[in-house]
């Protein structure tokens, strides 16, 4: 069957008639009289449902349980999870580890916390982005927050900052809760997840294990895709709660996985983390200090990857193992003022450091049975970076809010593998103004959203290893919006347009600063047909343009649009998914950042998903679904290219590397 075609202009059409047929099929009929409308001002209230697109909860603000029933098949990664957000694309390299992109930014340009604190991968190669280490259904929160619009989570944040967090509810008496699940699917999927957690009023002790494997999947026509991986990880987490105000907690986890990439001519054969936590907060201290807050962290990452643990070798001069490390830590101390009612604001510091050294295992070494783990480790690359904040939200009248922020950060980053080695120290200036207006009057109530931000970044490991001399980037964004929830209907839309000065662009051996800008921004629209049906749509679009070189900025995303109908009675539950994405011919070729580089053009596709579900009992879920129904053989504009190194292993090699074909699954879940 061939891939359906489509451009922008059909995408809007579809979702246009789409949403007609829906309010049609919603509205009464002459003479009928309808017993799920809502009385003048009543809000519908819905029960959860099977998230097909997380809503935006604030200005510039998305916020989403990764707990919940999800459409398409839940996510093994924390980048799979980040792809149901509109705005946000995965790079696909294999079955996992994918890089996140949100509207054409990847990398550094997006930040990534996990419980609080910056994660990076060993990957020298990005096997292993930040979101690799997230297993979502471990977190109980994931928020995005868009554009450089605050400056409390870090620095140089022109995309985003995504928080994916975990958050212990107190105990009020001596009690057990947790939740448990299993999800088996096509390829051999299995997932696994246990999280319980043990407390009384003065604590907690949280237990999470997770397990996930899958085989290489088949693409829409057939051919299987060096995809295959395994991934587990455990999590202790203690709190102390003395009282209402007061906690403190400790947390360590550590995790394995090994898994197979169909885009180079290595494997993951390792990926060992070991991660500490502790953090402290105070609330209400006086009527001025409302919160006090610090962490601290320690993050130790081993990465192998070869060429023969997943795949036969095939001989030749390449090094086949390249055994990577990093360690991290850092903390961060903030508190929280009230000088007045009307006015909060925020003192931060923040810290962290970093060091990366490999080590290799020649061909001859290799042959000769040399034990990599016997090699001194060298280190390549070492960040420094400390930081200082202020934020700040005062209400100007009840309906109008304005927030602000500065960052200054200092980093240094220092060559440890060459003689004479470079280093490199630099001062980033961060900061935004935002508007927020509530606007109540009338039939529609809004809130109206407008800023100016500028964020500033210096190179990170990977683009220092393309050039060390890269410029810093910087960034000047203004952001706009708005955001509406009334009755039966929500809706949101955000829009932005940047100038990037100096901006890094990377080929697969070097890079250079070229000015660049960008414009674009989602939209969400969600209806409730009734207290069991409703309908959601969004729409997404960036472009890119490279000033200086009068060229398509490279790795921009094409325009995408999704439409969700889900049915929750309580009892029964059913999703179904479209998704549409427009064919992407402004591209410039062997140019991208350091998660990938354009290809070339492709075109666009349409996916259809579908699931179904059943809770017999309290807090016990069964879910089932198929993705991709009509087993569409399809990869996205933004993917690594196939390695014609698999050829020979009875894997066929595409241009990108092909995404999943008809794949089925089924869920069980239960809370208690």
């Amino acid at each position: 069957m061939p891939v359906m075609t489509m451009t922008p202009a059909r995408l809007a059409a579809c979702l246009l008639l789409s949403t007609a047929a829906t309010a049609m099929a919603a509205a009464p009929q002459a003479g009928e009289t309808r017993t799920d409308e809502t009385r003048a001002g009543e809000t519908l209230v819905l029960r959860p449902l099977v998230v097909t697109a997380p809503d935006t909860v604030s200005p510039l603000q998305v916020e989403t349980d990764p707990k919940q029933p999800r459409q398409p098949v839940p996510a093994n990664d924390g980048a799979g999870y980040l792809k149901s957000i509109p705005g946000f694309s995965v790079i696909r390299k294999g079955g996992t580890g994918g890089d996140p992109v949100f509207r054409g930014q990847s990398g550094s340009r997006l930040g990534m916390l996990i419980d609080g604190s910056p994660v990076l991968g060993g990957c020298g190669m990005r096997m292993d982005p930040p979101t690799a280490y997230a297993f979502p259904e471990a977190f109980d929160r994931i928020t995005v927050l868009k554009g450089p619009q605050s400056v409390r989570y870090g620095g140089g944040l022109s995309g985003a900052a995504v928080l994916i967090e975990r958050d212990t509810a107190r105990f009020d008496m001596p009690g057990l809760r947790g939740n448990a699940s299993l999800l088996g699917g096509t390829a051999g999927r299995n997932d696994q997840l246990v999280d319980v957690t043990a407390g009384m009023a003065e604590g907690y002790v949280r237990v999470i294990g997770t397990r996930a494997h899958s085989d290489d999947y088949e693409d829409g026509a057939g051919h299987d895709v060096h995809s295959a991986y395994n991934r587990s990880s455990g999590t202790l987490v203690a709190g102390w709660t003395p009282d209402a105000h007061t906690l403190l907690e400790a947390s360590s986890e550590i995790s394995e996985a090994r898994a197979a990439y169909a885009d180079r001519m290595m494997d993951g054969a390792k990926f060992d983390r070991n991660s500490h936590r502790l953090r402290f907060s105070r609330d209400d201290l006086s009527p001025l200090v409302a919160r006090v807050e610090a962490s601290a962290y320690y993050d130790y990452v081993d990465h192998v990857m070869d060429s023969f643990s997943l795949r036969r070798w095939t001989g030749g001069m390449m090094a086949p193992l390249s055994n990577p490390d990093r360690e991290g830590y850092g903390g961060r101390t903030a508190v929280e003022l009230r000088p007045r009612e009307a006015l909060t604001v925020t003192l931060g510091l923040d810290g962290n450091h970093d060091r990366h050294s490999t080590r290799n295992l020649t061909a001859a070494e290799y042959r000769a049975g040399v034990d990599y783990r016997d090699k001194p480790r060298v280190a390549d690359l070492e960040f420094t970076t400390l930081g200082g904040f202020i934020e700040a939200d005062y209400a100007l009248d009840k309906d109008r809010v304005l927030v602000a922020g500065y960052r200054l950060n200092r980093t240094r980053a220092e060559r440890r593998s060459v003689a004479n080695a470079p280093e490199d120290t630099d001062m980033l200036h961060n900061g935004f103004l935002r508007l927020e207006q509530e606007v109540t009057a009338g039939a529609v109530p809004l809130t109206l959203y407008a800023g100016l931000g500028h964020s500033e970044r210096a190179p990170d490991y990977w683009e220092r290893n393309r050039l060390f001399t890269l410029t810093p980037e910087k960034t000047t964004q203004i952001d706009a919006g708005l955001l509406h929830r009334s009755g039966r209907w929500t809706g949101s839309l955000s829009l932005f347009a940047n100038r990037i000065d100096d901006y890094m662009l990377l080929s697969s051996s070097t890079g250079k600063n070229v000015d660049a800008s960008q414009w674009g921004g989602e939209a969400e629209l969600g209806y409730a047909i009734s207290a069991q049906w409703s309908v959601d749509a969004s729409l997404a679009y960036v472009r890119g343009h490279n000033r200086s070189d009068d060229r398509p900025l490279a790795q921009m995303p094409p325009f995408e649009a999704k439409l969700g109908l889900t049915y929750d009675d309580g009892t029964w539950l059913a999703g179904g998914l479209a998704r549409l994405v427009s064919p992407q011919n402004r591209v410039d070729t062997g140019w991208g950042n350091i998660a990938g580089t354009d290809i070339g053009t492709v075109g666009g596709f349409a996916v259809f998903s579908a699931s179904a579900g059943w809770r017999p009992a309290q807090g016990v879920t069964l879910t089932l679904g198929i993705d991709n129904i009509f087993d569409r053989t399809y990869a996205e504009a933004l993917s690594r290219a196939g390695t014609a190194s698999l050829a020979g292993q009875g894997y066929v090699q595409t241009t990108r590397v092909n995404e999943p074909g008809r794949t089925a699954w089924l869920k069980g879940s239960v809370s208690f």
